[in-house]
């Protein structure tokens, strides 16, 4: 058992000292988290960072539908936020409010239960309402920086913030938020729709991520940002990783998607090392035939 714990402040939520972090992970794959902790709300959350060791660090995980841990694990205290987190209301004026652990597909569905449009393109986000604020998670056209109002977030040392849009920095899979915050609560903005006509919508969507994605499989979603197209001549990342030969290239259990090759899968018993390593050598292969340099998507932590 990590010691870990006897420095850590009493909480309401659960302290797990060696937390495996593969089963928490899409990609099953990883080592162990030193402390898993999971709030049991939004002031425990703030209690805890307020009360711990300023020289423990703190790292952050939804879903981990977009996440690779390292075999060596992750050092510190992991934060999963739970049910408590995960409310979603729909308000006046077409909003959905949403906690941070509230599923992507689960704002749409409620979305469209209240008839409110605009917001079926979380559908295609296989993730958390977190995570997309993080990193202005988009698909289908379009992205959180579309239909955000604000988002709640508490700072490393338990401070609660409301922020704008604009205070975000929100750009292509990117926003300029400072590290420790932990996003808590996200508030959309939607417009009047019929709920039958949403379905039918999210149901397109879904049929076209079932035809072109590996959605059944140990992967991770979208290994890397599509890159400048003034820089690619226009060509998205499948695209160059395909012209590159790299379909279906293989290191130990780790492959490139024959379905979907900005996609990679964990046939069986791969290692973190052998997903990130492929993942490197598709880089590297597509930068020697293309000259451009792929950005990793995927988030990676942790010790290799």
């Amino acid at each position: 058992m990590s010691r870990l714990t006897e420095r850590l402040p009493k909480v309401r939520g659960v302290y797990t000292p060696n937390a495996p972090m593969a089963e928490l992970t899409w990609f099953r794959a990883g080592g162990p988290a030193e402390v898993l902790y999971r709030p049991a709300d939004v002031e425990d959350l703030q209690d805890f960072l307020a009360g711990k060791p300023h020289d423990v660090p703190v790292t952050v995980v939804g879903v981990g539908s977009n996440l690779l841990v390292r075999d060596g694990g992750i050092g510190g205290v992991v934060i999963r936020l739970g049910a408590a987190f995960g409310k979603i209301a729909a308000e006046e004026g077409h909003r959905m409010r949403a906690g941070a652990a509230a599923l992507d597909v689960g704002v749409a569905r409620a979305a469209a239960d209240a008839g409110i449009d605009g917001l079926a393109f979380l559908r295609g986000i296989p993730g958390t309402v977190g995570g997309g604020l993080r990193m202005n998670a988009g698909a289908y056209g379009g992205e959180f920086k579309d239909v955000l109002v604000e988002a709640i977030a508490v700072d490393g040392k338990g401070g609660l913030h409301r922020f704008a849009p604009a205070d975000l920095g929100m750009t292509y899979r990117h926003t300029t938020a400072p590290a420790d915050l932990i996003f808590v609560e996200a508030l959309f903005q939607g417009r009047p729709g019929d709920p039958a006509t949403i379905r039918a919508q999210m149901d397109e969507i879904t049929a076209k991520r079932e035809a072109s994605q590996p959605v059944r499989t140990r992967t991770g979603g979208s290994t890397f940002k599509n890159p400048d197209p003034a820089v690619s001549g226009g060509r998205k990342a499948w695209q160059l990783i395909d012209a590159a030969g790299c379909r279906g290239l293989r290191r130990g259990d780790a492959m490139v998607s024959e379905l979907h090759c900005n996609f990679l899968v964990n046939l069986s018993e791969a290692k973190a090392n052998d997903i990130e390593a492929l993942g490197e050598e598709v880089r590297a292969r597509v930068g020697a035939l293309t000259g451009v340099n792929l950005e990793w998507e995927i988030k990676r932590i942790g010790i290799a």
